[in-house]
């Protein structure tokens, strides 16, 4: 039957709408159920398994859980799925035997599941090591139980971890015996020698969703030195009379050995699963063929629009968080969000938008707390295209807690009581930020910690205490408008009077540098980074320092014209022809 298309015989034409959904993130870091959003039919999955426990006298390192990711599973919308989250091995005194750690699952008993398999355990002089995600490593004693335990079992590909190393246990000549370093999930445990006990293999970031190391295995136990856990949460292994450190809870890091008896091993750390649902964002169409009049009545009617959108690419970083005010934290980054440049890690795709006017809002940099004992206060949002950026959160002091934000502010020198500020706060897909680091109260130490930054958290006291990494962006073609190439770090925390601390430096990307102990100094975080202000020391009445001012550049292909207000803020044209525009206060732009 002839349709109203211009008499050609076909099926009824129809305007399909547009179809959005936002990104979803589940970060389950115990047993129980997602449910997907109503369009939702694929997600990304990462599963780590629990991190195998170690023994303590020279133990072998335990192995890290089993790390394994999956992209586009086939789900439905508005489903349920079960997660269950394994917990870490048991680490024990050199009289026991250690844990394996537990199996993570992702939709068990389903076509679709997900298995890591947990750590294996640290080898001993009561028990074995054991085979796993990854391998334990070998005890450092001289019997069957020094050889490293295989990893990648049972065997997936890619692989979900790797080999412990052997234990070294001769008892002639220097004895300076130790364990073998737990396996990894991107590399083996070291073997021990006559020397050093191993440490731990390194864990992995292959997983795109997000840049965080997950699943390193556990040092072995020395008998005159400690070792290190491998990176991404692998427990240290002791030395003389000092026990095993745990694996970092929800990493799946494999626990430490202990050092010479009687000291025990360390537990592994809990695994960890993340379902990220992608956005959706189908543009509107309209098939087939058309009457020119039934085209001119949805015109008139205004459902003719949105068939002209196009794709950009942004940077979008908010304002840093201020430093504290006492002995205090960092402030945390900007929240940091981009497209089409900067880590692959941290890119979201690019953004569809259409021609004409756009309110751009560029973020203040939070003020710096004041002495005695006030927090910093948090930078303030920026957004553009329908992308928001979180500011950053104030950095704690004393009894008053980091901010959450963005990156989150570094928790003040009363451990006790107050907690880090959390970065990625509201959660973003990719995240748009890092956790603030932990604060120590004992003298002569006492100081807070550094803000978290675009790509790292922030470092904890005691210890360096500087702000977390931001991220590189070339977006801006290095310096066409706009010199500024790395954005979103950390503030450092302020040293203090009993000598124990030093001001810590910030993050790269514009975080500013703690105040020395008993004087002023505290360092703003650089305008239109997002960077986090330096902490306070103890000077009387003193601030810390400033967050920050936030950017906003955006990049369209060549075919567009940019146009900026108010006239602080600038364009220019890459030389192979893209448009970039700037902002570094809040503003307007048009696309023509």
């Amino acid at each position: 039957m002839a349709q109203g298309n211009g008499g050609v015989i076909g099926p009824n034409n129809t305007i399909t709408p547009v179809e959005q959904q936002c990104a979803v993130t589940h970060n389950k870091c115990a047993t129980g159920t997602i449910t997907t959003a109503a369009k939702t039919t694929s997600v990304n999955v990462l599963v780590i398994a629990g991190g195998g426990g170690a023994p303590g006298d020279r133990g072998g390192g335990g192995g890290a859980g089993g790390y394994r990711f999956c992209t586009s599973v086939p789900v439905c919308g508005s489903s349920p799925y079960a997660v269950v989250v394994g917990g870490g091995g048991s680490g024990v005194t050199p009289a026991g035997a250690s844990s394996s750690g537990v199996d993570s699952s992702f939709a068990p008993g389903t076509p679709i599941e997900i298995t890591s398999e947990g750590g294996g355990s640290g080898g001993g002089q009561s028990g074995a090591m054991q085979t796993g995600g990854s391998g334990g490593g070998g005890a450092g004693i001289n019997n069957p139980n020094n050889a490293g335990a295989a990893g990648n079992t049972p065997p997936v590909s890619p692989p979900q971890g790797n080999a412990g190393g052997t234990g070294y246990g001769v008892e002639i000549g220097p004895r300076n015996r130790g364990g073998g370093g737990g396996g990894g999930a991107s590399a083996v445990g070291v073997n021990a020698t006559n020397t050093a006990a191993g440490t731990g293999g390194a864990g992995s970031s292959a997983w795109p969703g997000d840049c965080t190391v997950r699943a390193g295995g556990g040092g072995g136990g020395g008998q005159t030195n400690s070792s290190s856990g491998g990176t991404g949460g692998g427990g240290g292994g002791g030395g003389p009379g000092s026990g095993g450190t745990p694996g970092t809870t929800n990493t799946g890091g494999g626990g430490g050995g202990g050092g010479c008896a009687p000291a025990a091993g360390g537990n592994g750390g809990p695994g960890m699963i993340i379902v990220k649902e992608p956005a959706i964002d189908n543009c509107k169409s309209a098939p087939g063929v058309w009457q020119m009049n039934t085209v001119y009545d949805y015109v008139k009617s205004g459902c003719w629009t949105g068939f002209n959108r196009f794709e950009v690419d942004v940077l979008v970083v908010a304002g840093g968080g201020g430093g504290g005010g006492t002995i205090a934290a960092g402030g945390g980054a900007g929240g940091y969000r981009a497209s089409g440049y900067g880590p692959a890690c941290l890119q979201r795709s690019a953004v569809k938008t259409l021609l004409g006017a756009h309110t751009i809002t560029v973020g203040g940099g939070g003020a710096g707390g004041q002495e005695p004992g006030n927090a910093g206060s948090s930078g303030e949002d920026s957004s553009a295209l329908c992308i928001t950026a979180t500011g950053g959160g104030g950095g704690g002091s004393g009894p008053n807690p980091g901010g959450p934000g963005g990156s989150g502010g570094g928790q003040g020198y009363c451990s006790t009581g107050t907690t880090k500020g959390q970065g990625n706060t509201p959660p973003t897909e990719p995240p748009q930020g890092n956790d603030g680091g932990c604060g120590t109260v004992p003298t002569p130490g006492r100081s807070g910690g550094g803000g978290g930054g675009a790509l790292t958290t922030g470092f904890s006291r005691p210890g360096p205490g500087v702000g977390g990494t931001g991220a590189p962006n070339l977006i801006n073609c290095g310096g066409t408008p706009f010199s500024i190439t790395t954005f979103g770090g950390g503030g450092g925390a302020s040293g203090n009077a009993y000598g124990g601390a030093s001001a810590a430096a910030g993050g790269a990307g514009g975080g500013g540098a703690g105040a020395p102990g008993p004087a002023a100094g505290a360092v703003a975080g650089t305008a239109n980074t997002g960077g986090g202000g330096g902490g306070n020391g103890h000077a009387s009445s003193a601030y810390g320092g400033a967050g920050g001012s936030g950017v906003v550049i955006v990049r369209t292909p060549s075919a567009y014209s940019l146009a900026v207000s108010p006239g602080t803020n600038a364009t220019a044209t890459h030389p192979g022809g893209d448009k970039i525009a700037t902002f570094t206060v809040s503003g307007t732009l048009t696309i023509s």
